[in-house]
This record gives C-alpha cells, sequence and structure tokens, in this order.
C-alpha cells in the first residue's frame, strides 16, 4: 500500500492545506497502464480457466435442472413454463439470471456450451471488476493484481463460474454495485477538493456544496439487477447505505465542515432514496418477460379470484401476491439435504457440494474417479478468518477506512445467514457464500499488504527495511502456496478423470467433503 503524492496547487487555484488536501485524496492515476497490463493478463488467464472444456461434463450438474431449462422455456415462451401441464410454471427466483443463462442458449443452443457460457463470462468479469476495486482501495499494482490472481486460482468461484447456477450473476452484481459506490466515494471527495480550491469556506458556508452522485446512482441500477438475480441481495442493502453515509460524513469532516453530518444528511438520504428507487425501477424491468405477457405464473391472479385489476396497478398488485407466495416458500424450506451445510461451516469447507459425479474408466488405473466439488481452494479458504481478525484490528489501530470498506460487505454477505440459520433452521448450502468472496479475498489482500509495507507506507526511492523484505518474501510464499494448492485440486473442480486412490488423497476432511 502506498501513499498519495503531494502536489502543488496549479495556478489560479486557492491553497488548501496540505493535511486537508491529503486527507481528501483520492486514487487519480486509474490510467496507469501497468494496472492495465496486470488486469488484461490475469482475466486472459482466468477466462480460459473457466470457458476451456466447459461443455465437457454432460447433462445437468446439480440445479441445473431448473435454471437452464427455465431460461430456454423464456425464449420460447417469454416466462418460466411447465411442459407437463403445459402452463406457467411456479418459480421462486427472479427472471433476470435465467435471461442471462438464456443469452448463451441463444447463442449456442441448449447445450451444455450455451447454458455455462454465460456463467463463465460473469466469474471472469468479476475477476476484472475485483482487481479494479483492489487498485481503487490499495493504489497499488502488486495488492491489485494479487486479488484478482487469488480469485482466479480460488475452486469455490471457478466451479459456480463452470456450472449453470444464479449465484455468479449475483456474486457479479453485488461486486460491481460495490464498486460504483467506491468510485461515488472518489468523485465525492474530489469534487469537495475541488470546491475549496475554488474558494469554498466550510467555516462561513457550513452546506456542503451540491454534488450530483452519477456514481451512486449507477449503484442503485447495478444493485436492482442484484436484486433481480436473487432477492438476498437485499441482505447488502442497510451495509452499503451506512458505508455511504459515513463516508461522505469522512469527507465533510475532512474537509473542515462544521456539523458534518447535519450539514449534508438531507442531501446524502435524498440521494440515497433516488438511488433504491431505481433499484426499484431496475427490478421490476427484470419482470418485463412477465408483464408483458398473459401466461407467468400469477400474472392475473385477482382477476381469476374476483378482484378488481385496474391496468399496471393491477399487475403491480399480482406481482406482490407473487412475492409474498415465494417469500412464504422460502421461510419455509427446511427440508434436509445430503449437502447442505450452515454458515458458521462455510469458510472452514465444513461441508462442499458434491456437484458432478458419473462414472469414470479412463484415468489409467483400475479404479478411476470423476468428480466436480463445489469446494475452495483450502489454503486460502482457511486464511479468511484469520485474515477478518487481523482486519477488525487494523481497522481499530490505523483507523483506517479500507479495512471497514472491505469488512462491511463481508458482514452482509456471510452475517444475515446466521441469523436464518438459528432462527429457523433454513435449508442452505455453502454457494450462498459466493457474494461475499471478493471482500474475503480483500481481507487477505489487505493483511498481505500490511506485512509488506508500514502504516505509513513506503516512502517513494527509500529502500525497503529488512522487515519489509521478509514481508514480501511470506507474501509472495503464501501466494505461490495457494497456487499449487488450486494445482492439485484442479481435477476435481473441472471433473477430470483420475484414479481412485489420487481423488481419495484429496479428500482431507474425510467423511465431510465425501
Amino acid at each position: 500500500m502506498t501513499t498519495a503524492v503531494e502536489t502543488p496547487p496549479a495556478a489560479g487555484v486557492r491553497a488548501v492545506p496540505d493535511v486537508v488536501r491529503r486527507r481528501l485524496a483520492t486514487l487519480d492515476n486509474w490510467l496507469n497502464p501497468h494496472s492495465w497490463l496486470v488486469t488484461f493478463v490475469i482475466v486472459a488467464i482466468a477466462a480460459i480457466l473457466r470457458l476451456n472444456g466447459l461443455g465437457s461434463a454432460k447433462g445437468y450438474i446439480f440445479d441445473e435442472v431448473y435454471y437452464p431449462t427455465d431460461a430456454w422455456d423464456m425464449l420460447q415462451h417469454g416466462v418460466e413454463w411447465d411442459e407437463k401441464i403445459n402452463g406457467a410454471a411456479y418459480v421462486v427466483h427472479p427472471p433476470l439470471g435465467k435471461w442471462l443463462i438464456a443469452l448463451g442458449e441463444l447463442a449456442f443452443g441448449n447445450t451444455e456450451l450455451g447454458w455455462r457460457f454465460p456463467t463463465a463470462i460473469a466469474g471472469t468479469l468479476m475477476i476484472l471488476i475485483l482487481i479494479r476495486v483492489a487498485y481503487r482501495l490499495f493504489h497499488s499494482v502488486v495488492l491489485a493484481g494479487t486479488a484478482g490472481l487469488l480469485m482466479t486460482l480460488d475452486g469455490f468461484q471457478l466451479v459456480l463460474s463452470r456450472v449453470s447456477l444464479l449465484d455468479i450473476f449475483l456474486g457479479l452484481f453485488v461486486l460491481a454495485s460495490f464498486a460504483a459506490l467506491l468510485i461515488d466515494r472518489d468523485h465525492y471527495r474530489r469534487r469537495l477538493l475541488r470546491a475549496l480550491e475554488k474558494g469554498y469556506d466550510p467555516l462561513t458556508t457550513p452546506k456542503a456544496p451540491f454534488v450530483v452522485p452519477w456514481w451512486l446512482l449507477v449503484g442503485g441500477v447495478l444493485f436492482g439487477l442484484a436484486c433481480g438475480v436473487k432477492w438476498s441481495a437485499l441482505f447488502f442493502a442497510p451495509f452499503f447505505a451506512a458505508l455511504v453515509i459515513v463516508w461522505r460524513v469522512q469527507a465533510r469532516r475532512s474537509a473542515g465542515v462544521r456539523g458534518p453530518f447535519l450539514a449534508g444528511i438531507i442531501g446524502d438520504l435524498g440521494w440515497g432514496a433516488l438511488s433504491f428507487a431505481l433499484t426499484a425501477v431496475f427490478y421490476l424491468a427484470t419482470w418485463t418477460g412477465w408483464f408483458v405477457t398473459n401466461t407467468g405464473y400469477f400474472r392475473h391472479y385477482r382477476e381469476a379470484n374476483g378482484l378488481s385489476e385496474p391496468p399496471v396497478l393491477g399487475a403491480l398488485l399480482n406481482l406482490w401476491h407473487y412475492h409474498a407466495e415465494a417469500f412464504k416458500f422460502h421461510s419455509g424450506l427446511t427440508s434436509r439435504h445430503p449437502y447442505q451445510s450452515w454458515p458458521w461451516q462455510w469458510l472452514l469447507l465444513g461441508r462442499p457440494v458434491n456437484f458432478y459425479w458419473p462414472g469414470a474408466t479412463d484415468c489409467g488405473a483400475p479404479s478411476c474417479a470423476r468428480q466436480i466439488l463445489l469446494l475452495g481452494t483450502p489454503i486460502l479458504w482457511w486464511s479468511f478468518l484469520p485474515a477478518l481478525a487481523l482486519l477488525i484490528w487494523f481497522g481499530l489501530a490505523r483507523r483506517d477506512w479500507r479495512a471497514w470498506a472491505i469488512l462491511v460487505p463481508a458482514a452482509a454477505g456471510l452475517l444475515p445467514w446466521f441469523y436464518y440459520a438459528i432462527k429457523d433452521g433454513r435449508t442452505m448450502f455453502s454457494f450462498y457464500a459466493l457474494p461475499a468472496l471478493p471482500f474475503l479475498i480483500l481481507a487477505v489482500v489487505y493483511v498481505l499488504g500490511a506485512i509488506m509495507t508500514p502504516p505509513e507506507g513506503i516512502a517513494q526511492g527509500a529502500a525497503r527495511t529488512d522487515r519489509q523484505l521478509l514481508g514480501v518474501v511470506a507474501a509472495c510464499a503464501y501466494v505461490v502456496i495457494v497456487a499449487l494448492c488450486f494445482a492439485y485440486f484442479y481435477p476435481i473442480f473441472v471433473g477430470q478423470s483420475i484414479p481412485h486412490e489420487d481423488w481419495s488423497a484429496r479428500m482431507w476432511l474425510g467423511g465431510r467433503w465425501i
């Protein structure tokens, strides 16, 4: 992690105290060619790993029996369809993820490649966005590349990028929403600094300057798309809202605004409400197929039950009823499943999900095994809990906003599931943790950065100390060990046929992984 380099103000620009300028500093060199070179190289590697042999596992894998078939039916009918009754199917997830799967089927047909290609692209885009988010957070090409490389080498994200489930789309849009909020933070601080340079005096004018938060509105749009994949995106809403408000109050305090909370809270809440209004609009837009046809499930529920169904409002009321029924379904889903797990098991890899187990005879040994196991790269995943603990310590000791920027969405992706697990014992699977994964990786990267650099950063041209060199060696060794661990488990991430003895050797936790 590096510190911002101070530059003197340009001619005609009001002098701003160095301490204020430093506190409002943001990443200005986002076009750094080295950062983009690293981005493209890692994304290319990620794409190869996710696209190579994408259709080799034949037939439907795990819940592919639902989403690709729904997607294909949506291409034919505009809504999910039940061929057995030749009528609309009752489904409990919003349509957007299935529409994205349908794009692949439209391009490549109703085949394994067709329904898995969109998830592979989504998984690759997640890595691209993560690299850019890490670069914006840490201002370091090395740490940004490390974040992208760790996700590239994570078996959990790789498997979900190569099967046609909805969670990879959810993770993509949640991460993209966070990226938009992070850019909005920088935008807000830059506008405050420009206002100070142009003569704004926070001591005589306590009201903060007017700033149109375009990226906050973009975040609202992206968050609406996340909700259009799965409702669990809503877990992030209060956490993201709290981050935005805290960031804006901190920016006003750094600029010297008196009463930084009251000075801009009305505007913060107003723009936040508009952002969530866009979330609602774009969420409803994901239901376009249901709105424009007359065959969707519950599309004319009120009319069928003798109730008035005025234009527009009637459709919205019918959709509300649909949502109420789907919510009841989710709330009552407590049936046991052999691969279900609880949130406190996820980061420990306590119960991975067996996605694929066909017969295998072509491994050159008397007994062969072929499996796709939804398992995180163990060395990486077993680093998450220590990294989160250290991140809390660094956040308190260094008063570093970046630590909390990572911790808050990580908590949003995990803690609500603890509540539902304890409250009603709802059936859960480890892949529910996917939206939290980018932030867990950022936690690891933050700690690696802290190991390599002192709190005050490294002065330009200064030689590294022995402690810093040791930190660099330790961080590099960690990444190499993760890469070797990924390579070792790669056969069971992608379903290669291997000797049964080799497969058994990879079941490190025995029956918990079988």
